[in-house]
């Protein structure tokens, strides 16, 4: 190398810096749009921008604002080979005057660490979205992980294991949800006709209202505790409502069956449409008026929460896992911000009460609960607002450099 990385001087601020990336590939999926839209405001600020990966679809939009595509195989397991691409990332950090080096993916890691180390760089690593259960399994990734001067997480639930397992400070952790394409879920895009014709697909009665649960039929997702909720609701005087179930109903086709033997147990069977997985997500969440969350295993991320709050959908929620996070809820936040709420994992009557208290709102209030979901989808999972907080990230570890 020309300078030793005790000799080099690291810019201060992001105007000059040169950032590099590593994802997987440069595919289209939320994770390198938001690495697009990072990179698209490093080149407003006068940054330049180096993304490594595999070739993909969005290649010619990064190249199309000024950003530049590293060729680069990170996707790998094989010793000799993450040896190899530590040489590389070695190499081509000290050539290009590479100042921050994120990587965004487990595989790409260890090599970027070593390469990062042996530059004198800032290195930025991100937490991926595993099931507690296979976090032991990946104890070589999940190390190299621990070793960034900034760890991006997507929740701060997902955070907490890392940070107790390496003795991870709580500074080091910047939480930053995973981003929404708020485009496609918006209710403004939606026509009326398409809600209509769901409705009468489903063939639910005129004028009931619709709680929808979305996800996979299967025994993590609550579907039992919602039938018991449904006959506690029902015996309660609940009327004109259909719970529409919509995801995957042919993994578990036994649990269906179960699903359905308990609900006609408890006498709400006609109460319920399974509707199988549908693709259009934006319209079925659109044909609903709440959003149900029922878990009773905490999920790696709850997408739906965020997509339901997206348009424009109050949710109530088990508070398992991340969800709460995605959510504003009584008490933890005033009841007139709130855009759900949260019930107990497990606990029918806790969710019937929830439930029960969203369907008795006013269509005042309703109307509020809807707009403070879309605000606060559009705040929390914009893609712009993870790239502001990426570049808010970078900004601050050039400002610390002694």
């Amino acid at each position: 190398m020309a300078e030793t990385a005790e000799q080099r001087v690291l810019p201060r601020t992001l105007a000059g810096a040169t950032v590099l990336q590593i994802v997987p590939a440069l595919n289209d999926s939320p994770q390198v749009r938001t690495t697009i839209s990072a990179a698209h405001a490093l080149i407003q600020v006068g940054a330049r921008i180096i993304i490594a990966g595999e070739y993909g679809d969005l290649v010619d939009q990064l190249k199309s604002f000024g950003g530049e595509w590293l060729p680069f195989e990170s996707a790998t397991m094989n010793p000799t080979k993450r040896r190899a691409n530590a040489e590389l990332l070695t190499k081509f950090i000290d050539t290009e005057r590479v100042a921050i080096v994120h990587a965004k993916s487990a595989s790409a890691t260890w090599s970027a660490a070593v390469a990062a180390q042996r530059n004198g760089v800032r290195l930025i690593t991100e937490l991926p979205d595993l099931p507690r259960r296979r976090m032991w399994l990946a104890t070589f990734y999940l190390g190299a992980l621990s070793r960034g001067d900034r760890i991006i997480s997507h929740s701060v639930f997902n955070a907490r294991p890392m940070m107790k397992r390496y003795g991870i400070p709580p500074e080091r952790i910047s939480v930053i949800p995973r981003s929404l394409d708020l485009r496609h879920f918006n209710p403004a895009n939606v026509p009326p006709e398409r809600v209509t014709k769901l409705r009468q697909i489903w063939g639910i009665p005129h004028g009931a209202r619709i709680v929808l649960v979305p996800g996979r039929i299967a025994p993590p997702n609550g579907h039992l505790v919602l039938a018991h909720a449904a006959r506690i609701l029902a015996k309660g005087g609940m009327r004109n409502v259909t719970f529409v179930l919509v995801g995957d109903d042919q993994r578990y086709r036994r649990f269906v069956g179960k699903f359905w033997k308990v609900a006609q147990a408890e006498g709400v069977d006609a109460l319920f449409r399974v509707v199988g997985f549908h693709e259009d997500m934006p319209a079925t969440y659109a044909a609903a008026d709440f959003v149900a969350v029922p878990y009773t295993s905490a999920p790696i991320y709850g997408r739906v929460v965020a997509e339901a709050q997206a348009m424009a959908k109050p949710v109530i929620a088990s508070s398992i896992g991340p969800l709460p996070e995605n959510m504003i809820t009584p008490p933890r936040m005033p009841e007139e911000l709130s855009t759900g709420w949260e019930a107990k994992p497990g606990d029918p009557v806790d969710l019937a009460k929830a439930i029960e208290t969203a369907l008795a709102l006013e269509p005042d209030d309703y109307r509020a609960h809807s707009a403070r979901s879309r605000q606060f989808a559009e705040y929390t999972f914009s893609p712009n607002r993870a790239a502001a907080a990426t570049l808010e990230i970078y900004a601050s570890l050039l400002e610390s450099l002694d």
